[in-house]
């Protein structure tokens, strides 16, 4: 009986944070689809260059969600209310710190972090506009990405998901408006992309006004070590988050070597679809954590193993699926994104996605055993799954491949980098559990 509880709640969580994290993908591939249209490859170019710092802003704001959320569920486990809202107390401290270094940033480096990024004289000013308005609201980005967390582990997934799914279809009708019928172009983009996190907090707040609202901004001592604590956890989060923007920064730079702004448009279709497919993994992994945080506090690992194995094999489920789709549909998903028709953008992107998604199933399985180890509180084997895949060695993957095989190379490097990490991961599983997977 307890069993088929576990998978009703299993899916009820799971389900729900899918759709709002599709719905939070969106962000970006509305901008995508919309700036193709408007302002065509160009526009593109810009775009997957400021990307990565959207990355990283809405990273930290999953490292302090997840990160705080994560110890809450464990001490609503243990029914330690006033330990869950110590963690929320620290978690808005260090998001109001990071939030003013980003505006800072945004206010008087925008320019030099567009020439760091790559951009050059055709795509410098919308590169930078880019940059700017998403530094001065990474406020938004990040007590959004806190609030949806810690909403989502205090009961609540179907609001989470509402939020989230609310801010992005605002995002949509926003730039529409604002890129077509006002002709802002990226200025339209970006302002879009930011007023989505705004409306998403905005509905949030329902749960503070709701009866079940379990966690409270009560004041407590501040405390390093305990801070500390919950960005252990809570950075495989910001890495996951982080290493699709690396990826670019990195992918960028050695595509304008080979094949110029139109490789780099290319990609950035290519790039922007992984976001998608990354949210749909990132949505099972955060539908999965606060029933194994959970189960955790009250000390049942057999439940953590039972919530481990329907992760996996609903991943594994979803990778098939959506591997066949991108190969088959591969032309005229590019032909969406290429409104001037240009073949030779056409030509890399459908060869960079087939290439490039074979990496979809180990994606997955990754994101899944890292969340795994963070919700048990085991940081280091979590981060070490999440740097691998991020940095160490996807960077020196792609340098090598790249040299050998060029563009092939580069689309490559994230399925050989994904599967070497994959073997590592199970590994370690393996050496500390018995063989449930």
């Amino acid at each position: 009986m307890r069993e088929n509880t576990l998978l009703k709640e299993f899916f009820r969580y799971v389900c729900l944070n899918i759709l709002g994290m599709i719905g939070l993908s969106c962000y970006i591939l509305a901008d995508t689809f919309f700036i193709a249209r408007g302002l065509g490859a160009k526009g593109l170019t810009a775009l997957n260059l400021a990307i990565p710092i959207y990355s990283f802003v809405n990273g930290c704001g999953l490292m302090l969600g997840m990160g705080g959320a994560t110890k809450y569920s464990i001490f609503l486990g243990k029914k330690e209310y006033r330990q869950g809202n110590r963690c929320f107390f620290h978690v808005i401290l260090a998001a109001s710190s990071l939030s003013l270094v980003f505006i800072l940033a945004g206010i008087f480096f925008s320019e030099t972090l567009a020439l760091a990024l790559g951009a050059d004289r055709e795509v410098f000013w919308m590169t930078k506009t880019y940059l700017q308005i998403i530094l001065l609201f990474s406020p938004a980005f990040i007590f959004n990405g806190i609030f949806v967390c810690f909403v989502r582990n205090d009961g609540n997934p179907s609001l989470s998901m509402t939020a989230m799914l609310v801010g992005s279809l605002s995002n949509i009708i926003l730039d529409y408006i604002l890129i077509f019928p006002l002709q802002l172009g990226i200025l339209g983009a970006v302002l879009a992309t930011g007023c989505s996190p705004v409306i998403s907090m905005c509905i949030l707040l329902k749960h503070k006004f709701s009866g079940k609202n379990h966690f409270g901004l009560e004041k407590s001592q501040f405390s390093p070590g305990f801070m500390a604590g919950i960005l252990s956890l809570g950075i495989p989060s910001l890495i996951t988050e982080v290493a699709s923007g690396i990826a670019m920064i990195v992918f960028n730079s050695l595509i304008l070597g080979l094949s110029g702004n139109t490789g780099v448009a290319a990609y950035g279709v290519v790039a922007n679809l992984s976001l998608v497919v990354t949210s749909i993994f990132t949505g099972i992994a955060q539908g999965f954590q606060p029933l194994a945080s959970h189960s955790y506090g009250r000390g049942k690992k057999e439940e953590i193993q039972k919530l481990l194995h329907y992760a996996l094999t609903l991943v594994l489920f979803i990778s098939g699926i959506t591997y066949l789709v991108f190969f088959c549909a591969a032309a005229p998903i590019t032909t969406a994104f290429n409104s001037e028709g240009n073949q030779d953008l056409q030509k890399i992107a459908v060869m960079g996605m087939k290439l490039y998604f074979t990496s979809i199933p180990f994606m997955g399985l990754n994101i899944i055993l890292s969340t795994y180890f963070t919700s048990g509180e085991q940081a280091l084997p979590a981060q070490g799954i999440s740097l691998s895949r991020g940095f160490f060695l996807l960077l020196p993957t792609a340098f090598l491949l790249a040299r050998l095989f060029g563009m092939t190379g580069v689309f490559l490097s994230c399925p050989v980098t994904e599967f070497i990490v994959f073997a590592m991961g199970l590994l370690f599983y393996c050496k500390r559990n018995p063989p449930m997977l």
